[in-house]
């Protein structure tokens, strides 16, 4: 990267920019992911597509174990320095599209609300311009794409895809995830945790049940998950550093059918999310014995089933350094802002307990729009502008990786 860094940023005239006709064929193959979206671990049309598209340019991907998710290496490996991999989500979420949009959601139930249709689409095109660069001698060094299924089933596709091996001969990873907060055309970055461990609860308790005329005779179920809820929560900001910021938040409570009858059974489920790794692996134990303490205030017999997801996304210093490189030279500096830790879970942090990398937050609000389309809603678009932008900043990060030396 010597050469291209004493250059000033955004300067560089780099080869792997997206041609007018692979921008619009690019926005086109997105709009059809967008209008038949699949879940976690049945991305067969998503991966048959994707699968045709590279053969078609020459390329040979390899479907993984499952029948979901592909490899496709542009350039052959030699067995030298390892490769830079770039990586990309398949699955969409079980909501329903509420857009009105000549690509709407043709699935009843089922919405690319994460815009991950995005993120397999740059990737798409990303290899494909690299392709072309391999072909003419413009590509010094080999590049990995992974497309990985079922990054919203806990813990995360990632983990299967690494077991399949798809991490042999890699040495480095990026990626991007869509922010409906920052403008088309710009990526936020950030050194260390970007993301946040998120895990499952689920909790059940029982008791011998009896009438609402007589609770002191009884468990009452219904007040002892009343207190779980909000008990446990304020027990944990007791016993863990506030800095780790571990956060129990509920999505289900269930009890009872009558209102004269106090239930035998209950059930509380919901997320703990934290900031750092040495909160996540504490998190279990400590999780057990809140629950455990505030059940038996209130005689109900607790059983907690604590689901382990992902741990925080934590970027490398050295690949946010090569992801702003990349952005600055095709862009300027004006193109890269800083940006927070999100309390949001991203199973691209099963990759970088292996290999060094960073994921960017991509930029996918329409400069001047008030209105922001948040992730996991029925809502959720996207400017498609965005797609060129990490098309862009892809090839560029694998020029300058293999430039410099990375």
């Amino acid at each position: 990267m010597n050469q291209l860094k004493s250059r000033e940023p955004g300067s560089v005239t780099l080869p792997g920019t997206l041609s007018s006709s692979l921008r619009g064929e690019l926005i086109a193959f997105r709009r059809d992911l967008h209008m038949h979206p699949e879940l976690g671990n049945q991305e067969f049309r998503t991966t048959a597509a994707l699968k045709a598209r590279l053969e078609a340019a020459g390329l040979a991907p390899r479907v993984l174990p499952g029948g979901t998710g592909l490899t496709c290496d542009i350039g052959t490996w030699d067995g030298g320095r390892p490769m830079l991999a770039v990586r990309a989500d398949l699955d969409a979420l079980p909501i329903p599209d509420v857009k009105t949009v000549a690509y709407r959601s043709t699935v009843p139930n089922r919405a690319h609300a994460c815009g991950h249709d995005v993120h397999t689409t740059t990737v798409l095109g990303a290899g494909l311009v690299l392709a072309e660069l391999a072909r003419e001698g413009r590509l010094p060094r080999p590049v990995r794409l992974i497309f990985q299924p079922a990054e919203e089933v806990l813990p995360g596709g990632a983990a299967d895809a690494v077991a399949a091996g798809v991490l042999d001969g890699v040495g480095r990873i990026i990626a991007v995830h869509c922010d409906p907060k920052v403008d088309a055309g710009k990526i936020g970055i950030r050194t260390g945790p970007i993301t946040s461990a998120c895990d499952r609860l689920e909790i059940t308790l029982d008791g011998p049940g009896g009438h609402t005329a007589r609770p002191h005779l009884t468990t009452d179920l219904v007040t002892a998950a009343a207190r779980i809820a909000t008990d446990v929560p304020a027990v944990l900001a007791r016993r863990v550093d506030a800095r780790s910021g571990l956060s129990v938040t509920w999505g289900r409570i269930e009890a009872g059918h009558a209102p004269n009858v106090i239930p035998q059974h209950a059930e509380l489920s919901g997320t703990v999310r934290c900031l750092d790794l040495p909160a996540w692996h504490d998190a279990p134990d400590l999780v057990h014995a809140a629950v455990d303490e505030v059940a038996a205030l209130h005689r109900a017999k607790s059983t907690v089933n604590y689901v382990r997801g992902v741990p925080p996304v934590v970027n490398d210093p050295v690949i946010v350094e090569l992801l702003r490189d990349a952005m600055t030279a095709r862009r300027g500096l004006d193109s890269v802002e800083d940006t927070e830790q999100s309390l949001g879970g991203e199973d691209f942090s099963w990759y970088l307990e292996h290999v060094p990398g960073a994921m960017a937050r991509l930029g996918v609000r329409t400069p001047g729009d008030p209105h922001v389309r948040d992730l996991h809603s029925g809502d959720f678009d996207v400017d498609e502008r965005s797609i060129r932008t990490a098309v862009e900043l892809f090839t560029a990060a694998a020029l300058i990786d293999a430039d410099g030396g990375r």
